[in-house]
């Protein structure tokens, strides 16, 4: 066994591209001093296949044996994925502690959470990232062995910490699932006032907080750092020609963000599911925009929330020259792209109007007819549109003026008759 201390070590970080494929090697480095780690030295690497029992080849494992004691390290983190297996190979040939990418991700997400149900879903996720891995803390035991007088202690203290994790885990679910109905009221309540919900989501970094910050007047937590927010935010934003609508801040994404935690956030993701539409931040003075606008694209699409419109939003800024007209628009005049610095707070103004014009652009003014045979038509009408007006016709039917939003429009469909507005 090795000494695992709780902060402060000394890394090597590996970095392997295999068949031409790997994470960013400067992202790697920021995980790192996100979790208070110091990288001494990078190893890096190709491969047109990973080594089934170290990831890396032996070489790379002869040459980190090396540098071990000559630097003095004792945390070699991986940019990859490793499985148990590996990870419990480069432990016994390394006789230091070895931590991959998701691994890593985890301990960040477990040092930034604050509020209670941040905890939990934290919490909840290091348990079901632990369980696969369990055996990694009772090498120093005897294995259970067949046979008369050969039976150590190891096999039953792994089965007890297996059945003690799976009732947290239950508990942890249970707790989550009452703050998930919570919010749930929450949602609904917001629906029947008809106030509009947008989320901010974009790669970690990006400066959603600051932005945050500057269009409501809040106080969230901002730093230069991975992962600075987990803790959705919701605050009320004032526009131009509308009655407000409720900004939510949202966890960062990142490359290859670990399922365990992408589950375990979803009931902090469904405010972002349930938006009107999504201000997609991105840092204007990234080269690999593109990349990184696909990398949030991608977990979007994995929570649901891939169909959702979206408002482009380059902040930073003040950091890039001849960045252009402020709002870019498609060929019907609708915004699709903004620029702006929250820090210096230019094009915040613009980023309202644009806002505005979406959200009033998301909605439809419909006059109908409704015969008395239409009477659940009507009841999806109160319930997803905004009523107007609503009067009873003399074949006990009813003539309704709605505004619905377009995505709703299906609930029209099953009408025969419409009239104009008068």
């Amino acid at each position: 066994m090795f000494e695992r201390p709780g902060s402060g070590e000394r890394a090597i970080l590996v970095h392997m591209s295999v068949l031409g494929h790997g994470d960013d090697l400067d992202e790697l480095h920021e995980l790192a001093f996100s979790a208070g780690v110091v990288p001494v030295v990078c190893v890096t690497g190709r491969g047109r296949v990973a080594d089934s029992r170290f990831f890396v080849g032996k070489g790379k494992v002869e040459e980190l044996q090396v540098l071990i004691p000559i630097h003095g390290i004792n945390l070699v983190l991986f940019n990859q994925s490793l499985t148990p297996g590996q990870e419990r190979n480069l432990e016994r040939a390394l006789g230091v502690r070895v931590v991959d990418r998701n691994s890593l991700i985890l301990d960040i997400f477990a040092q930034r959470a604050q509020s209670f149900e941040g905890k939990l879903q934290v919490e909840l996720a290091q348990l079901q990232h632990l369980s696969t891995r369990l055996i990694r803390g009772w090498t120093h035991l005897e294995r259970q062995k067949g046979g008369l007088g050969l039976r150590g202690p190891g096999e039953t203290q792994l089965e007890t910490d297996r059945r003690l994790i799976g009732i947290r885990i239950r508990q942890i679910k249970r707790r989550l699932g009452k703050v998930d109905r919570q919010r749930h009221q929450s949602r609904t309540s917001r629906n029947k006032a008809e106030i509009p919900t947008l989320a901010l989501v974009g790669y970690t970094n990006a400066g959603k907080s600051t932005l945050f910050n500057a269009l409501t007047e809040g106080n969230a937590y901002v730093a230069d750092q991975l992962f600075a927010t987990l803790d959705p935010t919701l605050r009320r934003i004032e526009l131009p020609d509308q009655n407000g609508a409720i900004l939510a801040d949202t966890v960062g994404f990142i490359r290859r963000l670990p399922h365990e935690l992408v589950a375990a956030f979803r009931s902090t993701l469904q405010e972002v599911e349930n938006a009107r539409v999504l201000l997609h931040v991105i840092d204007a003075s990234l080269e690999n925009k593109t990349e990184v606008i696909d990398q949030v694209n991608a977990v979007l699409e994995e929570i649901g929330a891939g169909d959702i419109p979206q408002l482009l939003v380059l902040n930073k800024t003040d950091l890039v020259e001849h960045m252009g007209s402020v709002i870019d628009r498609d060929g019907n005049g609708v915004p699709l792209k903004v620029r702006v610095s929250a820090r210096s707070g230019e094009g915040l103004d613009d980023l309202r109007k644009a806002l505005s014009e979406r959200l009033r652009g998301d909605r439809v003014r419909r006059c109908l007819k409704l015969l008395p045979q239409h009477g659940a038509i009507r009841s999806d009408l109160f319930r997803y549109a905004r009523v107007l007006r609503d009067e009873v016709t003399e074949t006990g039917g009813w003539e309704m003026e709605v505004e619905i939003q377009k995505k709703d429009l299906g609930i029209l469909k099953r009408l025969e008759l419409e009239t104009a507005c008068g």
